[in-house]
C-alpha cells in the first residue's frame, strides 16, 4: 500500500506514540484524522503541527469510553471523510501499580473501558468505513505484552491485573476483525514491550522505581534496554504498507522482554 494520498485515522495522537505514528502518515502523504482525548496542550500543539503540514489534516477531540461518544466522534469523522484507508487502533489506559497503588472501581473502570471497550466500539464503526474504501485497508492494533505477563516479575510493578486482561482480550478482537474485515481490510497487532513513554522512560512510573528495580526490568529483556518510539513507528509502517499477506496476526516488539534475561547455558561434555 502507498501511504501518500491515503485517509488515516489515528486514535491516543496527541502524545507518545500516537503522536509520532501521526506525523509520520502526514510525513508520508496521508489525510490524517487524530484522535484526541485528554491532555488538551499536547491536543493543540499537534494540531498546530499538522497544520503546518497540510490544512487537509483534522483533529477531533472526544471521550470514546462511551458508545455515545463513539458514534458522536464519527458522526464528526463523516464530515471530514466517507471513507477510511489506515486505522491505528490506539486508545488505552495503563494503570501502573507503582502509581495507583490498590485498585479502586473508577482506576479498573478506566483501564477496561478505554483499553478494551472502546476499541470493540471504534472498529464497530470503522470497519464500514475502511472496507467501502475499495482499495485495500490496513489497521494495526495497539497492544501490551501485559497480555501475557500480567502482574508478574519485574514488571508487576509496571502493568496492573485490568490492564493485563483488557491487552489479553484484543488478542481475540484481532482475530475476529480479520475475519470480518477480509479480504478487503487487513488487521493485525502489533504487542509492545516496555517503550519509551510507554512503560519505561519518559513515564510517571518509570521514575518511581528504584535504580533496582530498573535494572531488573533491563536486565529481563534480552536487548537490555527499552526501545524507541521510532522503532514502533517502522514496524507501524511495514505493517501498513509492506505486510500485504499478513492479517489477524501479532508482532511482538519488546527487545526479547517475555523470553526472560536468563541465557541458555553452555553444552556439557555428557556422559557418552
Amino acid at each position: 500500500m502507498e501511504i501518500s494520498g491515503k485517509r488515516a485515522l489515528v486514535l491516543g495522537a496527541n502524545r507518545g506514540i500516537g503522536r509520532a505514528v501521526t506525523l509520520d502518515l502526514a510525513r508520508h502523504g496521508a489525510r490524517v484524522i487524530a484522535g484526541c482525548h485528554d491532555w488538551p496542550a499536547d491536543t493543540a500543539s499537534l494540531e498546530r503541527e499538522l497544520a503546518v503540514a497540510d490544512d487537509g489534516h483534522r483533529v477531533i477531540v472526544a471521550d470514546l469510553r462511551t458508545v455515545a461518544g463513539v458514534r458522536d466522534f464519527f458522526g464528526q469523522l463523516a464530515t471530514a471523510c466517507n471513507c477510511l484507508d489506515i486505522l491505528i487502533n490506539n486508545l488505552e489506559r495503563g494503570g501502573m501499580p507503582v502509581v495507583h497503588g490498590p485498585y479502586s472501581e473508577e482506576q479498573w473502570d478506566l483501564e477496561i473501558d478505554t483499553t478494551l471497550k472502546a476499541k470493540w466500539w471504534v472498529m464497530r464503526e470503522a470497519l464500514p468505513l475502511l472496507k467501502a474504501g475499495g482499495r485495500g485497508a490496513a489497521v494495526v492494533v495497539i497492544s501490551s505484552i501485559s497480555a501475557l505477563v500480567g502482574r508478574s516479575g519485574p514488571a508487576g510493578l509496571l502493568f496492573n491485573d485490568a490492564y493485563a486482561a483488557a491487552n489479553r482480550g484484543l488478542a481475540s478482537f484481532t482475530e475476529t476483525w480479520a475475519r470480518e474485515g477480509a479480504p478487503q481490510v487487513r488487521v493485525n497487532e502489533l504487542m509492545l514491550g516496555l517503550i519509551k513513554t510507554r512503560h519505561a522512560e519518559e513515564t510517571r512510573g518509570w521514575g518511581l522505581l528504584s535504580e533496582e528495580q530498573r535494572r531488573d526490568l533491563l536486565g529481563h529483556t534480552l536487548l537490555g534496554r527499552s526501545g524507541e518510539i521510532s522503532e514502533v513507528v517502522r514496524v507501524v509502517n511495514f505493517l501498513i504498507s509492506q505486510a500485504t499477506y499478513m492479517t489477524g496476526s501479532v508482532i511482538r516488539l519488546d527487545g526479547g522482554y517475555l523470553l526472560g534475561g536468563e541465557r541458555p547455558p553452555t553444552m556439557p561434555a555428557g556422559v557418552l
